[in-house]
């Protein structure tokens, strides 16, 4: 299977980490929906959150590719500098009606960045505790969190969800500030459905406006595989 759209010929990349708030590439439409048969967990050890086959649904974004610079920066971020693997899989959209092939990226647990399960508690500490000269895990997993809350209100991510409120609680507790570890990032989501219409409930989040020109791939400045991401 391709992931090429038949009626579109067109590229298709799907998201459920990152890319979800944070793309960094040209394309012609974004849209969301969920893939099947895989789950979303913070159990790679490196800055992205990624699903692993496993039965299940994800939400997330898919991506209509526009140009071909797309796929060698996504081979770097989410291959080379991730450890994931590129696996293709059918992306729904959200009003069931609609389906295409996908490009996503997948952890498995041989490559170098897996720590594997691990209670949530454990997660969360170290979530908190992870940045980079990119910028701060927090970040990472509250923006994510942000995109689900606002742009799929429907979808139930219990392994998200309980990690965001386990970590905005460390947050408070160890009187950290939230602002200085979400940075000055901004960032536009432009949705359509696959067909190219407009969806209802776009978003302009205008408390992100300049992006970081580098790749989203932190830096850890703790001790080596101690950060969390999706896996």
């Amino acid at each position: 299977m391709e992931a090429r759209s038949n009626n579109q010929n067109s590229l298709w990349v799907f998201g459920y980490g990152s890319l979800c708030w944070y793309p960094g590439f040209k394309y012609k439409r974004s849209a969301v929906g969920h893939i099947k048969g895989f789950s979303r967990r913070f159990w790679q050890g490196n800055i992205t959150h990624r699903g692993t086959i496993e039965k299940g649904v994800v939400y997330g974004r898919a991506f209509q590719v526009q140009d071909s610079a797309a796929l060698p920066y996504l081979e770097s971020r989410e291959c080379t500098l991730g450890g994931y693997v590129t696996t293709i899989t059918t992306f729904h959209s959200r009003e069931g009606n609609k389906s295409i092939p996908v490009i996503t990226y997948i952890a498995t647990n041989k490559n170098e960045h897996w720590l594997g399960e691990a209670p949530l508690h454990a997660i969360a500490k170290q979530i908190s505790e992870c940045s980079g000269p990119n910028g701060h895990n927090v970040e990472y997993l509250l923006r994510l969190a942000e995109f689900m809350h606002r742009y799929l209100p429907e979808a139930h991510d219990e392994h998200l969800f309980k990690l965001e409120v386990l970590v905005r609680s460390r947050i408070k507790e160890m009187n950290m500030c939230l602002d200085t570890l979400m940075g000055d990032r901004d960032f536009n989501i432009d949705l359509e459905d696959i067909d190219g219409k407009d969806e209802d409930n776009v978003v302009t989040n205008n408390a992100t406006k300049n992006l970081r020109k580098n790749s989203f791939q932190f830096t850890l400045q703790v001790p080596d595989k101690t950060m969390r991401c999706l896996k």
